[in-house]
């Protein structure tokens, strides 16, 4: 684990972090993660101070009139390496918050339970930062003498880090006290409070092309709809994430699979 929530950090009971958050992005396209930052909840928390973003671009730190960051790698091969000297001198001159992680196909696979790490660092160290590679990758200097990790949003590769620096702000923003308009929504959806897969959702209407709502959902007995929602997560789990499910079920658990069978979703 790079990260712990550290003590006394402010991991509320509704699963948010009640904290003002600055990450600093690093990378030759800047404005593709300014651009997807200023919209929706990522914009909005902008604006009420909760997020602190702050873009740079490295191309900026090149000395020569061409802007050069890349290079062809020692050995031979094929493609260009982004060259250390820009990234060092991007970062140094920015003193980001600390950790600084690079965004790669071999670092550690980013989850919710990340999120909530990253969030923490509000508490520690002010934030945390993201390098986005390019090309075929950065220097391995940076990796080992300026980079404090590394993450990757799943096993596929892109052509550069910011979309997967994209996923991580916008994960790890949702987690800061008041960026949601309903603050238990961080705890009940899925990978919350539980661990577990969200239940399926409904709204109006009630029928729709003949497909009618399940009736407990419009029954108005709260304590039974909580129950089939759980059963409907445990359903979920056991189907899609049996990963995500810790060890034997409760009996409690095994009665609520009996009463309420899962919802076809097909």
């Amino acid at each position: 684990m790079l990260f712990a929530t550290p003590v006394g950090c402010a991991n509320k009971n509704d699963g948010s972090i009640a904290v003002s958050l600055r990450i600093d992005v690093f990378s030759l396209f800047p404005q593709l993660v300014d651009n997807f930052c200023a919209e929706s909840l990522l914009g909005k928390a902008q604006q009420r101070d909760l997020l602190d973003l702050r873009t740079h671009d490295i191309r900026e730190q090149t000395s020569d009139v061409h802007g050069t960051v890349d290079d062809s790698p020692f050995g031979g091969g094929v493609g260009m390496v982004m060259k250390a000297e820009p990234i060092f001198d991007a970062v140094e001159a920015a003193a980001p918050p600390r950790p600084l992680l690079l965004l790669s196909p071999g670092g550690r696979q980013f989850n919710q339970t990340m999120a909530y790490e990253l969030a923490a660092t509000a508490e520690t160290s002010g934030g945390f930062s993201l390098l986005c590679g390019r090309y075929e990758g950065v220097d391995h200097r940076v990796r080992q003498h300026l980079c404090d990790g590394e993450v990757s949003i799943g096993d596929v590769v892109l052509s550069g880090g910011e979309v997967g620096a994209c996923v991580i702000i916008e994960a790890v923003t949702r987690l800061l006290d008041g960026a949601m308009g309903n603050a238990t929504s961080t705890v009940t959806e899925s990978f919350g409070d539980s661990g577990l897969l969200e239940e399926p959702q409904f709204t109006r209407p009630a029928e729709f092309r003949g497909w009618v709502v399940p009736d407990v959902l419009r029954s108005g007995d709260h304590r039974r709809v909580e129950r089939w929602r759980r059963a409907q997560r445990l359903h979920r789990t056991l189907r899609e994430r049996l990963d995500l499910v810790p060890g034997e079920l409760d009996l409690e658990d095994q009665k609520l699979l009996d009463e309420f069978p899962p919802v076809p979703y097909s």
